[in-house]
Order: C-alpha cells, then structure tokens, then sequence
C-alpha cells in the first residue's frame, strides 16, 4: 500500500511538472506564432477574426520586405561581424580561461577577481570612452567599430574557465610530462576538449551581437556596415510605417538565424552548459 501511495504521489508530481512546463512553454512561444502568423497574413485581414486561428496564406508581406528592405547585404553584414567577434573570442579568450584555470602565476587571484567585477559592468557604460576612442582611429560607421570593442568577453572566460576545471589535472600533467609546451596543450588538448563550451559560448555571443541594437547604433550612421536590427529598423520607421505584416516578416527574417544555429548546435550547448561547474579560488 506504501509503495502504491508513493507511486501514485510521484506520478501526480511528474504530471503537475509537466504541465506546468507545458503551460510555460505554451506562453513563451505565442509571441512567435502571432509573429509568424502575421506575417503570413494578408495585410487586411491581420485585425480581422480569431488570432489563433490559420489565416489565409500569403507571400506579400515578405515580398514587400525583399523588395523594399536590402535584408541580405544586412545578413551579410551581421554574419561577418557575428563570425569575427567570435573568432576573435576565440582567440583571446581561451588562453585567458586556460591560463586563469591551469597556470601558475603571480596576481592570479586578482586577475579572476578583476574578470568577475568586468561581468558586472554593462557595455553600456563603457559606451562613449569606447566611441571617443573609436572616432580618433577614425573607426566610427565602419565594420572595425562593430567588431574592436566586443573581441574580448569577461563572461567567455569565466564560462571556459570554469570548464577548463572540470577535465581532470592528470590530462595536462601527462602532457607536460611527456614535453609538451603551454602552446602545444592548449592547441592539441584544450582546444578539442573545449568544443562543448566553446559551441555554448559562441551561440551565447552569436544570439547577443546579432540582435544588437544599441551599438550599430551608436556608431553607424548609414547603411554600409548596418546589421539586421539596424538596418530593419530604419527601413520601419523610413518605409514600412505601421504596416505589421511586412513588420513580422522582417522580425521573423531576423529571427530565423538564430533559430537554425541552435538547432544545428542544441546538443553541444546543452553539453557545455552542463559541464561548466568550477570552483572560484
């Protein structure tokens, strides 16, 4: 009787469980379904019936987006700008967590510390000593002052940090005992090891920079180097006015990257996020 009891309770758990992530789930992707419902609504019938129901099929919107928005100059724009932050992290990022991580070096300690007070910084602060610095260089409207500012990220080398802690000690000390340099390990050992949190850390960097609205911004002032937000909103407010079918189909244009990548990605994601637990010493 005890153990039906318990099954019983636990099957009501689970069932409540899943049906309140079922209620969440449901809440946080209706605004996508009315976006991308909308956006295949033909213009005069968007306020017209029941939200939830199918509309009547239509291509116009898009075909207005195409016709009036230059989307994919601004889809080659954010790629290239979105791949070379990353590289770009890549590159510093990683010998700075390995190092934090594994190497032995005076004001260690303080430099953790340091890259932890940085995470708690908002890049908006540092928004206009970044731009005057920018306009000397004369960088300002061009690819550089997209990129220059965001090559360095306290919060990729805390998150590899903390993975770099998760492989076991002995994997460098074979390394080092058999001759390998710092260089070596971190390019034969680190690096393929890293590819779950890196894959994490990169979708994080790619979703962030590509939906960024405030910094092109801030530094553009035509459409020459304008990524998606940007430049969908400028046409908006020029072009589309308060049209809301060709609205969602921009929005959802803009949205359709991300969606891809972290399909394409979802398993390492989900594997680096689970491995990256450390300790803060």
């Amino acid at each position: 009787m005890i153990t039906t009891s318990h099954s019983n309770s636990r099957r009501l758990q689970q069932g409540l469980t899943h049906l309140a992530l079922g209620l969440g789930a449901v809440f946080m992707l209706l605004p996508f379904w009315l976006m991308l419902r909308t956006s295949f609504t033909p213009p005069e019938e968007i306020f017209r019936g029941n939200l939830l129901a199918l509309p009547s099929f239509t291509l116009e919107n898009y075909a207005r987006v195409f016709a009036e928005v230059p989307i994919l100059r601004y889809y080659f724009n954010g790629i290239l700008v979105v791949v070379a932050i990353f590289l770009g992290q890549v590159a510093v990022c990683v010998p700075a967590a390995y190092a934090l991580s594994r190497l032995r070096f005076r004001g260690k300690s303080a430099s953790l510390w340091l890259v932890l007070a940085a995470m708690m910084v908002p890049y908006q602060v540092t928004a206009i000593p970044i731009y005057v610095l920018l306009s000397q260089v004369q960088l300002i409207n061009s690819y550089g002052a997209l990129i220059l500012p965001f090559l360095g990220s306290a919060f990729s080398v805390f998150l590899l940090r903390q993975f770099f802690l998760s492989i076991p000690q002995s994997v460098f000390e074979s390394a080092r005992l058999d001759g390998a340099s710092p260089f070596r390990i971190l390019w034969h050992i680190v690096f393929p090891m890293a590819r779950p949190a890196i894959t994490t850390f990169g979708i994080l960097s790619f979703v962030s920079h590509w939906n960024d609205y405030f910094w092109p911004s801030f530094v553009l002032r035509n459409d020459y180097a304008a990524t998606v937000p940007f430049g969908i909103v400028r046409f908006l407010d020029q072009e589309l006015g308060s049209e809301y079918g060709p609205q969602m189909a921009a929005a959802t244009l803009t949205v359709l990257p991300l969606l891809i990548g972290f399909l394409l990605a979802q398993r390492q994601f989900i594997a680096g996020m689970s491995m990256t637990s450390g300790q803060i010493d």
